[in-house]
């Protein structure tokens, strides 16, 4: 009996090895370095694919699905999403880093005259009589009296010192008495070559000049790089709350390379390509990754610099040659129109190069393999500009990637030009860098100079898009922050609540679509980053709603919770 009995539990013993062994070895977690899960993440691939859950490892995605990746990965790092969503990180194929110099006032959160008046005097009594006081991106629309400050503004708060405050844009300035008089500007000053002197109801300047603020910059004192450099660093930090990981800066030269090769003999302070690698090499882990425009220095220069667009690598990399404007903007106004502006008979606005001289600059470019990024706003402009393109690009074959894979675009695109310029920009290849937001920002300009059609169609998306042509969006500053762009192309709507032309209107995935995975097109990127795809760069953002379904008016209200650069979280919104 006991025989039996130990028997029955030796074969017992037995069997359950052998099940074992039919079972093979457990299946061990494949290492990560984080998993991120229990949320909606927008992959944003060619179907707009919808996931849970994505691990990361060595800074780049290794996986995206749903709840079994917790099983299948183990991560020392884990983030419960929570339900929000996981997206790629915005990329702003046009942004300004803009410098804080100490003779600077902070204009973030002005709301009238009044308070931007209070800051000027602060700012005078910090600096002493006679030395300039500058500031940049008011807003006329931002402030209670609906109104651009003037001179006499200026001239209340601060009587002793030059000051010059550029308007957000850029696209003109406005200074007061002092500032008027150190730059030689009367009632007898001619109009300036691509600008415009505004003009009171007695004929005097009235302290505001379109497109030529260098006839007031021209005499602030310069800041050194080393005073300018920690805040050109602030400046791209404050891009990673935005959820932007990835931009284009279109204010870079290559003034600071070695003469001979690009350089010349005394740079300015302003952000150059070899600075730029200079604070990528000390801190690019905590910054949003960069691709740099390059103003044209010229066809001696550009042909002695030894690199060209698409060199440089994930962090900082050459773009093409702009922004170069080919004429101004509705900041000034200045945008050069083949019609004349409302309520201003014979006013076009101007270009600012005849058709053979921007000829040759895009064929120098063409020669010498860079990409082309130029400014051109007005349909006039663009006209040009796309003409230059269509010569260069079917008569000059460039050297490297420019031979068979150029990705020209025009930056802007603000007035729809005839359909016959579009067709040829679809033939050619030509892109467009748009930007959504400025109908958001700009809308009573629009409204106060543009003929119907022109304001309809203005910034236009769905158009372009249906004739063939690539988009990417872009801020140019106005705002900067992505949650305007997205709004502004889904609704088409201002701050009137008014919805200009609606069917150039995008829905919510393109114009996410056209904010990430397309910017990334531009730079030659489109294979590393852009979308939430294994093997790609870990540069994402979670966010505090579902842009794809909440109501429209929501989407300027979203927030982003946290930012992740190459799988390194940069940015925390604190709750």
């Amino acid at each position: 009996m006991r025989r039996t009995k130990n028997a029955g539990l030796i074969g017992s013993l037995l069997g359950s090895a052998l099940c074992l062994a039919l079972a093979g070895p457990a299946i061990a977690a494949e290492p990560a370095d984080m998993i991120l899960y229990g949320g909606k993440v927008l992959t944003v691939d060619k179907k707009f694919s919808i996931a849970s859950a994505v691990a990361v490892k060595n800074g780049k995605i290794i996986a995206v699905g749903g709840p079994e990746l917790r099983q299948a990965y183990a991560a020392p790092t884990s983030v419960d999403l929570a339900g929000r969503v996981l997206m790629p990180g915005f990329n702003d194929t046009h942004v300004h880093m803009h410098p804080m110099s100490p003779r600077q006032i902070d204009m973030k959160g002005v709301k009238s005259i009044v308070d931007l008046q209070a800051r000027i005097r602060a700012k005078a009594a910090e600096l002493g009589p006679g030395e300039w006081i500058t500031g940049a991106a008011w807003d006329e629309a931002q402030l209670a009296e609906k109104r651009v400050p003037l001179r006499g503004d200026l001239d209340a708060a601060a009587p002793n010192n030059p000051v010059m405050l550029m308007r957000a844009g850029g696209h003109s300035s406005v200074g007061n008495s002092a500032a008027l008089k150190i730059a030689k500007i009367d009632r007898n000053t001619p109009e300036p070559k691509d600008g415009v002197i505004e003009r009171d109801a007695a004929g005097e300047p009235n302290g505001v000049i379109r497109e030529r603020s260098d006839l007031y910059r021209q005499h602030v004192p310069a800041d050194s790089w080393e005073v300018l450099r920690p805040t050109f660093i602030s400046a791209m930090k404050a891009l990673l709350p935005l959820g932007i990981t990835s931009f284009h800066n279109a204010t870079t030269n290559l003034d600071d390379e070695p003469v001979g090769k690009g350089g010349i003999a005394n740079p300015g302070s302003g952000l150059t390509f070899r600075r730029l690698r200079g604070i990528y090499d000390e801190m690019g882990a905590d910054l949003p990754r960069v691709t740099a425009y390059i103003n044209y220095p010229g066809p001696e220069r550009l042909a002695a610099f030894p690199m060209r667009s698409g060199d440089g690598d994930v962090r900082v990399r050459l773009g093409g040659i702009g922004e170069t404007p080919v004429d101004g903007g509705f900041t000034g106004p200045a945008a050069w129109l083949m019609v004349d502006y409302k309520g201003m008979p014979g006013f076009r606005g101007k270009g600012r190069y005849t058709d053979a001289e921007l000829q040759a600059i895009v064929d120098d470019c063409a020669r010498n393999g860079w990409q082309m990024a130029l400014h051109a706003i007005g349909d006039a402009a663009i006209v040009q500009t796309a003409n230059a393109y269509d010569k260069a690009l079917n008569s000059i074959q460039g050297p490297g990637r420019q031979g068979k894979d150029r990705r020209w675009f025009i930056d802007h695109f603000t007035i729809m030009p005839p359909e016959d310029t579009m067709k040829m920009m679809a033939r050619d290849g030509v892109m467009i860098s748009q930007q959504p937001n400025f109908l958001y920002n700009l809308e009573g300009r629009y409204e106060q100079w543009l003929d119907p059609e022109r304001l309809a169609h203005n910034n236009s998306v769905a158009t372009p898009m249906k004739h063939g042509i690539f988009v990417a969006f872009a801020s140019d500053n106005l705002p900067i922050g992505p949650m305007v762009g997205l709004y502004s192309a889904i609704t088409r709507k201002g701050p009137s609540g008014r919805a200009h032309g609606p069917e150039e209107a995008v829905s919510r995935e393109l114009a996410i679509q056209l904010y990430t995975a397309n910017t990334a097109y531009l730079s030659w990127e489109e294979d590393v980053k852009g979308t939430l795809e294994a093997g790609k760069l870990a540069d994402m953002i979670v966010l505090d709603r579902d842009v794809l379904t909440v109501p429209e008016e929501q989407i300027l209200e979203t927030q982003v919770d946290m930012t992740f650069v190459g799988g390194k979280l940069v940015y925390s919104r604190k709750p």
